[in-house]
């Protein structure tokens, strides 16, 4: 409704309606009540807030290292350059970026600052900073491998005792300086650029290494942290509808904590409610803001109201959501999508009036089929795709969606900066690049008659067919032990008749004085080699076969051994004359060494089948001889398709068709088959060249790389205009033997081949002069100066090693002109004065190559191969390997894509060499998914790309009723804002609904750039806001984070479980803290392969080495560790951990792998997994971790461990008294069960005099309770200690509150606790005990792990409700009883042993994706694995519940539980008053000491003149 159009009647009317409705709303039932009520939700780090300067620089950083330092030069000192405000400060840090990334990339910035994505980042050196501690007095300092100063004097002489001390460890992240002298003392420097200080001593430092005196690394490092923290984006605020079947809710009064309300947008210029636009109505008629107040909460309360829909109204509330948002406007779409979803509660019942047109429905289920076939996603499912990659929501959080959109940006920006159109971006962005060609090799050879293969048989059978079908080839060294294995598995199929052509290479000695006399190896290939000649090879094989035979099992070939099968074979020759000095028998003995080398497949013994090499580990005999067979099967499917498409014929050699396979290669260079690769950034564009050295200097890398480009010329094998795909640029010093080498090999290649073109790049090893460089510039010249065709003829006489001789000996390079030269231009090219090309070219290999003179490398395609080693040989097969992947991979189909775009060939060629470049050095990703879509006219949401702009496709499948649409709707909002998108969203509706889809609210924090408040400071932080809610329902908040975040609730009074908005005064601020990050692994027994069930780790720091610890699980090998942005050493457990066990190797970490501190850097917000390998010590290798009893020295730790103990400080009690505590575990969630927790904690505390721990689960306790526990703890003389463990990803995820709880209970009882802890009881936070529970912790459990009590089954009444005498759980309990979970005792020593939760974990693992089974789950689980984790049933009156049990037991009752009551539905509060007379007694007992502590928070904030509560 547009106000503005009336005229100015209507505001007359205006005011005499507003009458009218007023007047209504008197008489109507919802008036009454304050404001509305919101409920509020922040997330900040526990870490002080970090600048964002530096985080900007951090975001520069991942660009690369020039950028990063390119702005901390541009921002040394900024103070004085803005005015002060946080807006000017953030605007310069945009503008200063803004010089070094493209517009895109600048969004991308803005919104890496708004989520503060690297805020994590800079707290990690922040982290390891505090480790060095910095010296007094200095606001930032250098640390001179660990002594540390921040004045310039003291520094050089720092430098000078530096290498007497060790150098200091470098992380994966670290600045290092550009052109440090890598050989030079390592000055970090630990300092907030941007500050006057750091100006000072960066140009102190950066001195010293302009004169090689240093390599200098830059940290952050803040002095005077701000006090405020970090408040984060990314997650999700879910406020869902509790049923209110059982009153569970604290009648306890809340003091409500002072708000500030003007959170609350009023002033929303989008304020609409039922079609009214508040905010426009308010700034046109400012005179009736108080009237137009009372109209918006009149309106507000009567569409919150939210009376039950019935279910024939339910059944198509999916399709008519989505018909709601397809007839809005497209730019309004999303923004309708994301209120219903969000909303859903409240929009349900007028969504129900909408009509769905049979257009819609029709397309729906058309796309359906297609979402089904080819993307596997059944109706009321989503997908999200950017450029046809798939971001799976429920593992991938907003970080991990950061990282593709901007290495996305990357390449298409780059595609476009080498000028490709857009449309054409996102043809080529969907080949699929494979990056490793290692595997998937299929090699074919021919049997005789073809035909033969296609005659069927049974499954299994070889066919014996009499070709070279099947090559294995052993390429072995006789006196290695293994030898006689492999020859054995060789004689093995050879002698069953398998059709195997086998082939051995010796590998032995080739040195000449060696003779068979004296030396193994030489003597067996002599022995063959005359056995060969005399008889045949089969002969020969099975005399070598007999050598080994007698041979002791491990043991190695002797001369003695050949010799006395020669003499048994041939007893009349003289074994001196074959195997002695003279022996005529040496045919192959050099070839076979030579032959190993060329193919260059690594360590020996090499078994190859077909020329595909065996991995290492089916070297195994056994194993060789499966694999080997099932490669035999695997390859004859392959030959009878080929046999069958007609393409092979009777009379090929079946050795020159496998040759002449595409895949196959004459030589295997590990070096070019390795899968980390370094490339060259080809992606920009522009004209300079490399013949003005002064300019070329001025040039960064990316640009130098374009000017080389640019000024190439190059050779190929004909003169046509033909687009080449493959681009080899040579590097060396043409003036050397090794550069002219590899030179000549190149263009070997090169003639045979038409796809490549070849350029030179020179890397002098010498000082540059005339004499130096004769036949560099030789080449130069000719280039320049000729026709390809006579270029190519001249080089190629100039790489022979005679050329060069002879241009030394002074010759006139006129002599070697070939025919049809123009020799004078080609002289007076050659003696120009001006060098200027190599010195570019040395400048190149330098800095961008980062090659050491004269050093070769070759660049394919813009990928680096090198720096290649003095003696290392890169001859014409490896050439040839390199044009292979590159045309396999990506090189043809780049081409045809380039050849599309009519661009003449010299660009065109160059085109596919910067694309190929491009595209390769992106990580490989999965594959990116081609999506032909149905229809999108009717049931789909477009929103069409900006012209002329690089854009994203980004495309999302989705049900608007589903948790997935209220993450998706704000997601996709933000990236409309944030890029430039194609965006089409189609709806996946599900229909015949039963129930309500959405039974929450939901928000989804995140903003596409930093706000602001007016007067230019930075505004309250990103939070979720719950504006405007009904107030009937009983609400409870839950936290939606990344996977590896954990956080705790902090600072609010409210119940956040039992959030009753009318009780409420205005607003309810819930304040999250992320606790930690967490460091997740797995970790597995190297010689076992099993993981070492019980196996400890801690983490901490050089000076603090354990902070946390964990165990590891049986499943998977997981473990978890608790830590924060920063530098953090993983070991091994002090203590039977480190005694038994050592690391054996670990991946994902940050430290080689051969390093026995494992070091692990978190340095951002993503989740963080590492694989750990263990092995046991030699002598330890049949110890047991959990064996029975031994366990005693492993409590040292955890007395070290003061979490929560009374007093704070005190440690645990020694070791013989440990055993006379007893450890009782409870949870609770929510006010009311808090305070029950305290009652029963006060039951067992009067009811023994034994010491009792208690153990909380953390998670879910709110602020309150986590601060009066000290205090009870003190008054009442026990312990306790919170701990914590995050629900694993891999471990199916409950979604509900109480449901997560219950999990807690049962699923990780064997990592929660110290391995010190034997025995663990479970007391529900509803119980109240009357007896000693010192007697529970001793009970016989007769070998089991665990004991809880059964159902009472003495009150009759409620057999109707006993839901276990019959069905499913009648017929599985055969006759066994039924047991509840509120009370067990788990004897953990026991349960660890027999691997109890590992079981427990993998059976709930396969209940739980079924969400009928496990109603009940802590109960449920145990009482379903009562066969396979045997429960000892404790006797009946361990447990007293009104609800089961009659009343003549409650007099023997140890403990009373407050059980639900079906029948009756009591509130819990009523019925422990009326049941347990005890109970109000302990209550008041609690209240008055709550009382008391308060009384003394007061006092003591009154003396500090500030709220008791800032700090918690």
């Amino acid at each position: 409704m547009d106000a503005g159009s009336y005229g100015a009647g209507f505001g007359v009317r205006l005011r005499m309606w507003l009458l009218w409705v007023l007047l209504l709303s008197m008489f109507s039932a919802v008036s009454g009540g304050a404001d509305s009520k919101a409920v509020t939700t922040t997330l900040t780090t526990k870490w002080a807030d970090t600048p964002l300067l530096l985080e900007a620089s951090e975001f520069l950083a991942e660009e690369s290292q020039e950028k990063f330092w390119d702005f901390v030069e541009a921002n040394q000192n900024i103070e004085g350059q803005h005015d002060d405000t946080d807006q000017a400060y953030y605007d310069l840090i945009v503008k200063k970026a803004s010089a070094l990334l493209s517009s895109v990339q600048v969004n991308m910035l803005k919104f890496a600052l708004s989520l503060r994505a690297y805020s994590a980042t800079v707290h990690s050196f922040q982290q390891i900073a505090s480790n060095e501690p910095p010296p007094s007095g200095c606001s930032a300092f250098f640390s001179v491998h660990g002594k540390k100063t921040c004045d310039a004097e003291s520094l050089a002489a720092l430098l000078k005792t530096a290498p007497e001390r060790p150098k200091p460890y470098l992380f994966k992240g670290d600045h290092k300086y550009p052109g440090s002298n890598p050989d030079a003392p390592v000055v970090v420097l630990y300092a907030e650029f941007g500050k006057p200080d750091f100006q000072r001593l960066h140009q102190i430092i950066t001195s010293e290494v302009h004169k090689g005196q240093a390599t200098y690394v830059l940290r952050h490092y803040l002095a005077n942290p701000k006090s405020k923290k970090v408040y984060l984006s990314g997650y999700g605020v879910e406020l869902a509808i509790k049923s209110q079947e059982y009153k569970a809710k604290d009648d306890t009064q809340v003091q409500g904590a002072e708000v500030n309300a003007t959170v609350i947008g009023e002033n929303d210029p989008v304020d609409e409610v039922q079609g009214f636009l508040f905010g426009k109505l308010k700034t046109l008629y400012p005179e009736l803001k108080e009237q137009l107040k009372e109209l918006r909460k009149h309106l507000v309360e009567s569409t919150n109201e939210m009376a039950p829909l019935k279910v024939w109204q339910m059944q198509d509330l999916s399709f008519q959501t989505a018909a709601r948002i397809l007839a809005a406007p497209a730019v309004e779409a999303l923004n309708v999508m994301k209120d219903l979803s969000q909303n859903f509660p409240t929009k349900a019942r007028s969504i129900t009036k909408t009509v769905v047109n049979s257009e819609i429905r029709k397309e729906i289920g058309e796309n359906q089929k297609y979402f089904k076939g080819t993307l596997g996603l059944q109706p009321g499912e989503s997908a999200l795709f950017i450029n046809g990659l798939h971001i799976d929501l429920d593992t991938q959080d907003i970080f991990s969606v950061f990282e593709v959109l901007r290495s996305e940006a990357r390449v298409m920006e780059g595609l476009r900066s080498l000028l490709i159109e857009t449309p054409y971006i996102h043809d080529i962005l969907k080949l699929n690049w494979i990056n490793n060609l290692e595997t998937d090799h299929r090699y074919s050879s021919w049997p005789y008659n073809v035909q033969e293969l296609l005659r069927p048989t049974f499954p299994g059978v070889i066919r014996q067919i009499r070709k070279n079908f099947h090559n294995l080839v052993i390429i072995l060294d006789p006196s290695q032990e293994n030898a006689a294995e492999l020859l054995g598995v060789a004689e093995m199929f050879f002698s069953n008749n398998i059709p195997l052509r086998i082939g051995l290479v010796f590998v032995v000695s080739d040195d000449d004085d060696v003779d068979g006399m004296q030396d193994a190896g030489v003597a067996l290939v002599r022995a063959y080699n005359y056995i060969k000649d005399e008889v045949d090879s089969q002969n020969a094989f099975e005399a070598v076969v007999s050598m080994f035979n007698q041979l002791p099992i491990g043991g190695r070939l002797s001369v003695g051994d050949v010799v006395k099968v020669l003499e048994k074979r041939f007893p009349y020759v003289e074994v001196s004359s074959v195997l002695g000095a003279d022996s005529s028998y040496d045919g192959n003995r050099k070839e076979g060494r030579a032959y190993y080398e060329q193919t260059g497949v690594g360590p020996l013994p090499v078994v190859t089948y077909n020329g595909i090499p065996y991995q290492r580990e089916q070297l195994d005999p056994d194993e060789l001889e499966t694999v080997t067979m099932q490669k035999i099967l695997e390859t004859t499917s392959f030959y009878q398709r080929a046999v069958y498409l007609g393409e092979l014929a009777t009379d090929h050699d079946v050795v020159d068709f496998i040759m002449n396979q595409p895949n196959v290669v004459p030589r295997i260079n590990p070096r070019v088959l390795s899968t980390s690769r370094k490339y060259l950034d080809l992606s920009d564009t522009n004209n300079f060249f490399i013949d003005d050295y002064a300019r070329f200097s001025t040039l960064d890398s990316r640009q130098k790389s374009t000017a080389l480009a640019n000024s190439m010329n190059y050779m190929t094998k004909k003169d046509d205009g033909f687009i080449r795909p493959v681009t080899f640029w040579v590097v060396g010093d043409f003036d050397k033997p090794s550069g002219r080498q590899l030179l000549y090999d190149a263009i070997r290649h090169m003639k045979t081949s038409n796809n490549i073109r070849l350029g030179m790049i020179s890397n002098p090893s010498a000082a540059l002069s005339a004499e130096t460089t004769r036949v560099t510039r030789a080449i130069w010249a000719a280039m320049q100066t000729q026709t390809a065709n006579n270029a190519k003829n001249f080089i190629t006489k100039m790489a022979k090693e005679e050329a060069a001789a002879a241009l030394g000996k002074g010759v006139d390079v006129g002599e070697f002109a070939v025919g049809g030269m123009d020799v004078p231009l080609f002289k007076s090219a050659y003696e120009s004065p001006k060098f200027d090309f190599l010195l570019s070219h040395a400048a190149y290999c330098r800095d961008v190559l980062k090659l050491k003179k004269g050093q070769r490398a070759v660049i394919s395609n813009g990928r680096v191969i090198g720096p290649l080693e003095e003696e290392e040989v890169f001859n014409q097969d490896d050439f040839l390997l390199l044009e292979s992947i590159i045309l396999k991979t990506s090189g043809e189909r780049i081409k045809s894509k380039v050849q599309q775009f009519g661009t003449e060939e010299d660009r065109a060629s160059d085109l596919v060499m910067k694309v190929d470049a491009l595209l390769s050095s992106q990580p490989k990703g999965e594959a990116r998914v081609e999506y032909g879509f149905a229809d999108d006219r009717y049931s789909a949401v477009k929103i069409r790309p900006k012209e002329g702009d690089v854009y994203f496709d980004v495309v999302a499948v989705v049900d608007p009723v589903t948790r997935d649409a209220q993450k998706l709707a704000p997601l996709l909002l933000v990236l409309k804002q944030l890029i430039n998108v194609n965006l089409r969203v189609f709806m996946n509706c599900q229909s015949k609904l039963s129930d309500m889809p959405l039974k929450s609210f939901y928000r989804y924090v995140l903003e596409p750039e930093v706000v602001f408040q007016v007067d230019g400071s930075f505004s309250p932080g990103p939070m979720a806001k719950f504006l405007d809610m009904p107030q009937s329902p009983l609400f409870t908040l839950n936290l939606n984070t990344p996977e590896s975040w954990m956080v705790e609730s902090v600072h609010t009074r409210y119940d956040l479980d039992n959030i009753y908005l009318q009780e409420v005064e205005n607003i309810i601020a819930a304040e999250y803290e992320l606790e930690h990050l967490l460091l997740e692994g797995h970790c597995f027994d190297v010689s076992s392969g099993q993981p070492p069930r019980g196996l400890q780790f801690t983490l901490g720091t050089a000076s603090e080495p354990v902070i946390v610890d964990t165990i590891v699980m049986a499943n998977l090998g997981y473990f978890q560790l608790k830590a924060n942005p920063g530098a953090w050493i993983l070991k091994l457990r002090k203590g039977r951990s480190d005694e038994i066990y050592k690391i054996y190797s670990h991946e994902g970490t940050d430290t080689p792998a051969d390093q026995d501190d494992i070091i692990v850097v978190l340095n951002n917000f993503k989740s963080r997994i590492i694989k750990v390998k263990v092995q046991k010590k030699p002598d330890k290798f049949n110890e047991e971790l959990l064996s029975d009893g031994t366990e005693e020295n492993d409590t040292g730790f955890w007395n070290s461990l003061t979490r929560g103990f009374t007093g704070g400080g005190n440690t645990e009690e020694p070791k013989q008294e440990k055993d006379d505590v007893i450890n009782i575990f409870s949870v609770a969630s929510g006010h009311l069960y808090e305070r029950f927790l305290r009652i029963m904690m006060l039951s067992v505390l009067k009811n023994t005099k034994t010491p009792v721990k208690f153990w909380f689960l953390k998670n879910y306790l709110s602020p309150t309770f986590k601060e009066f526990i000290p205090h009870m703890a003190k008054e009442y003389g026990f312990q306790y200690e919170l701990v914590q463990y995050n629900w694993p990803r891999w471990l199916h995820q409950q979604t509900e509150k109480q449901r997560i709880i219950w999990g807690y209970k049962i699923l990780f009882l064997d990592v929660l606790f110290p391995l010190a802890v034997d025995k663990i009881l479970f007391v529900d936070a509803d119980q109240i005990v009357r007896t000693d529970l010192k007697e529970l912790r001793d009970f016989n459990l007769e070998g089991a792990p665990y004991g809880y009590t059964p159902f009472c089954e003495s009150r009759r009444e409620m057999d109707g409700y006993r839901f276990w005498k019959s069905g499913y759980w009648a017929s599985h309990l055969a006759g066994r009883k039924y047991h509840i979970s509120a009370l067990y005792v788990v004897d953990l020593k026991k349960f660890r042993k027999i691997a109890a939760g590992d079981r427990l974990r993998g059976q709930y693992q396969g209940l739980s994706q079924d969400p009928n089974s496990l109603s009940n789950l802590d109960q449920d689980l145990p009482n379903n694995m009562i066969h396979q984790v045997p429960i000892k049933s404790l006797p009946q009156e361990w447990l007293w519940c009104e609800t089961w049990c009659d009343d003549s037991s409650k007099k023997s009752a140890k403990t009373i539980d407050l059980c639900n009551n079906p029948m009756t539905k009591e509130p819990k509060l009523q019925a422990a008053v009326r049941i347990v007379a005890e109970w109000t007694d302990y209550d008041q007992e609690i209240k008055r000491l709550q009382t008391k502590v308060q009384g003394g928070a007061n006092h003591l904030a009154k003396q500090q003149g500030t709220d008791a509560h800032t700090e918690l």
